[in-house]
């Protein structure tokens, strides 16, 4: 495993993320529930640390219990004990970083926004189509300033696992994923990436599976707990659900059956109900956890040589080919009746939703207009963009596709508490407000 004591370049790239200003940005980003006080639920960098603890747990079985089998007999030489829990926990901890405020309605809000432009302007579908995915590579490989223009200067070996969608915008190999996962900005780069990994368009990387594997048990089972720690539903109402429609499901069952017993030791304990549906959820989080856990470990030590030789189906999932398959569904579904559509969560993403388009629309005429041209309100918009996404534009040549990416750039690295201020800081000082 060699003799050093000091970080592999994989522990180094964990590093890196963990102390960047984008991974902090997420403590005050949407997780499932819009400006969220309560401190117990989660937020975006909380989920990030709880994905990225997930996947290290996947890493460690792998390169403790798997290495020969899935990486090989030299795994001693490539130091795999180290550079794999690490590899997985820094893509864990960097997956979210690029999405914008509000979450998933943020960047449909953004998308709507320039559908809403002129129709004489050609609009690229990186921003018709804007994903935070590929925004999480820009700002990882060009945004983010070290002491040269390689972003953090991240491994190629992680920005590879990075990757969930491994395609560039218009490009015609998507590799049966569903959206493209890097703009055409970031081109040149990602083609460096796959030349030097043995990769190419379409073809994932495979830590990459176990990444999507853990952001998909974290979405299902952990937001399920802050659905009813917000008292949207109960653990009552988790367990109803999950033994009325796939009660017939061997690992449903054993779930079930594991949390209303330990349910019912609670109950002689006298906790409030509150306590005890908490305590409840934990329970049902922790024997969830660990059967979706070691079902993904198993489906990518059986789907290792596949991957590894870029023969596996495209779209492969691992978590929908697992023995866990219908519980991550389910309670997806669960999550999405009672906390995704809760009417306080839909009044708070519509808030959001105009929030992110005025503020588009006040960044865009600061760009678009010269870099603030003569007009002072429009020269201090601009000169409140970050001095690095300023830097990285005036070089890109100032086309209307760079503009519409200052804007991304801009919009997508705000929090949700900054963007609020600032957008009524705007409207109060912009003259011509009143008038729109």
């Amino acid at each position: 495993m060699g003799t050093g004591v000091g970080r592999t370049e994989a522990e180094r790239d964990y590093d890196r993320i963990l102390f960047s200003a984008p991974t902090r940005r997420l403590a005050d980003k949407t997780q499932v529930f819009p400006m969220e006080e309560n401190d117990s639920v989660r937020n975006r960098l909380t989920h990030s640390h709880e994905v990225s603890n997930l996947a290290r747990s996947i890493g460690i079985r792998l390169a403790f219990d798997h290495a020969e089998d899935v990486f090989g007999a030299e795994h001693e030489v490539l130091q795999v004990k180290r550079n794999v829990p690490a590899m997985l926990a820094a893509v864990g901890l960097a997956h979210d970083l690029g999405n914008p405020p509000f979450g998933h309605q943020g960047e449909i809000a953004m998308q709507q926004w320039f559908a809403g432009l002129p129709g004489d302007m050609r609009i690229e579908d990186d921003f018709l189509s804007f994903d935070g995915n590929a925004q999480t590579f820009r700002l990882l490989t060009r945004l983010q300033i070290l002491n040269d223009e390689f972003g953090l200067n991240l491994t190629l070996g992680t920005l590879a696992a990075l990757l969930k969608y491994p395609s560039v915008y218009g490009g015609k190999e998507k590799g049966g994923f569903k959206k493209y996962g890097v703009f055409k900005s970031e081109k040149s780069i990602v083609e460096e990436v796959w030349e030097q990994t043995g990769l190419s368009a379409g073809v994932r990387h495979p830590l990459a599976y176990v990444m999507e594997a853990c952001d998909d048990i974290a979405y299902s089972i952990i937001d399920a707990e802050d659905t009813v720690k917000k008292g949207y539903a109960s653990f009552y109402d988790l367990m109803d659900y999950l033994d009325h429609e796939g009660g017939s499901d061997a690992v449903i069952s054993a779930v079930v059956t594991a949390s209303r017993g330990k349910n019912k030791e609670f109950k002689g304990e006298g906790l409030s109900s509150r306590e005890l549906n908490d305590m409840s959820m934990q329970m049902f989080r922790v024997k969830a956890i660990s059967e979706m856990v070691s079902a993904a470990t198993s489906v990518f030590v059986e789907k290792s040589p596949a991957m590894m030789d870029g023969s596996i189906d495209g779209g492969f999932e691992i978590i929908k080919n697992s023995s866990c398959a219908m519980l991550c569904s389910l309670v997806k579904k669960f999550d999405f009746e009672h906390g995704f559509k809760h009417r306080d969560v839909l009044r708070l993403e519509l808030q959001g939703n105009n929030y992110i388009k005025g503020m588009m629309g006040i960044i865009w005429d600061s760009v678009a207009r010269g870099e603030g041209g003569g007009d002072p309100f429009e020269k201090y918009v601009y000169g409140n963009i970050s001095e690095n996404y300023r830097r990285v534009f005036e070089a890109s040549g100032r086309s209307q596709y760079s503009q519409c990416q200052l804007v991304c750039d801009a919009v997508s690295g705000m929090t949700e508490s900054f963007l609020i201020k600032t957008h009524d800081e705007y409207m109060s000082l912009d003259p011509g407000g009143d008038d729109e």
